[in-house]
C-alpha cells in the first residue's frame, strides 16, 4: 500500500489527477468512481484538466435506495454536477435506487462490472472503515448487494440533507470482492475525523470489522491522505 501525504484536500486532488493521467496513458478504459465530500477536489481537477473520457466507461460504487436519479441528493445527480456534465463518458453506470426488484438490480449491476473490467477504482473511507457502502461486517468476497446503512453513516451523511430523518436508510453498493478486482485502487481520506479509520486500514489487522483493511492485500493500492488524516499513522 503506497501512502501519499499531502497538505490538504486541494493538494490531494492534484495528486489524484496525476494518478488518473497515468491510468489514461497506460490505456485504462473503465474507471470506478465514488461520491461524497472526499473526491470533490479530485473531480474539480479532472474538470479543469485536458483529459478526455469520451472513449471510457465509468462505474459508480453505490446509490441510495428510494431516490430518483434527478433528486439533488442522489449519487447520479452528484456525478452529473461534479463531473459528467463537464467530462462525459461513453457510458456511465450507477445502480438504480428506484428498481422495483433490488435483487434483480444487484444482479444486473454485477453483470455490468463483469463486462467492464475496472482499471482504476476511486474510493473514500467512512469513519467506521467502510468503503462504498460496505459497512463493518461486510464479507470480503461480496458482490453488489442491498445495504442497511448504519447509524454512524446516516449521521455522517445527514449534512447533505435538510434533516437526518430524510437520509435514506438503504443503499445498493458494489461489494468488496468486486472492488478488489480493480487493477489499481486509489483511496482518499481527509481530515482528523478520518485518522482512526486510516490508521486501522493501513496498520491494523485485516478484519471485516474494518472493511477497508482488505486493501492491505491489494497488489496496487494507493492512499492519499492529508496531514490531519495521517496523524495516527506510525
Amino acid at each position: 500500500m503506497k501512502i501519499i501525504t499531502v497538505k490538504d484536500p486541494l493538494a490531494g486532488g492534484k495528486a489524484a489527477l496525476e494518478i488518473f493521467k497515468a491510468a489514461k496513458e497506460r490505456g485504462v478504459k473503465t474507471f470506478g468512481l465514488a461520491t461524497g465530500g472526499t473526491p470533490e477536489t479530485t473531480y474539480a481537477e479532472l474538470v479543469k484538466s485536458d483529459l478526455d473520457f469520451q472513449d471510457c466507461v465509468s462505474i459508480n460504487l453505490d446509490e441510495y435506495v428510494g431516490l430518483p436519479a434527478d433528486h439533488d441528493q442522489s449519487y447520479a445527480y452528484y456525478m452529473h454536477e461534479h463531473l459528467f456534465k463537464a467530462k462525459p463518458f461513453a457510458a456511465s453506470y450507477l445502480p438504480n435506487g428506484m428498481a422495483s426488484d433490488l435483487a434483480t438490480e444487484c444482479a444486473r449491476y454485477d453483470q455490468i462490472i463483469a463486462d467492464h473490467h475496472v482499471g482504476l477504482q476511486l474510493l473514500g473511507i467512512g469513519r467506521n472503515g467502510h468503503i462504498g457502502f460496505n459497512e463493518p461486517g461486510s464479507p470480503f468476497d461480496g458482490t453488489t448487494h442491498e445495504v442497511a446503512l448504519t447509524k454512524s453513516t446516516i449521521v455522517a451523511n445527514a449534512r447533505f440533507f435538510d434533516r437526518e430523518a430524510d437520509v435514506p436508510k438503504q443503499a445498493i453498493s458494489m461489494g468488496i470482492g468486486s472492488i478488489m478486482q480493480a487493477d489499481q485502487i486509489l483511496l482518499e481520506a481527509y481530515g482528523e475525523k478520518k485518522a482512526d479509520a486510516v490508521a486501522k486500514m493501513v496498520q491494523g489487522p485485516i478484519t471485516e470489522t474494518v472493511p477497508a483493511s482488505i486493501l492491505q492485500r491489494h497488489p496496487d493500492a494507493i492512499v492519499i491522505v492529508d496531514e490531519a488524516a495521517a496523524a495516527k499513522l506510525k
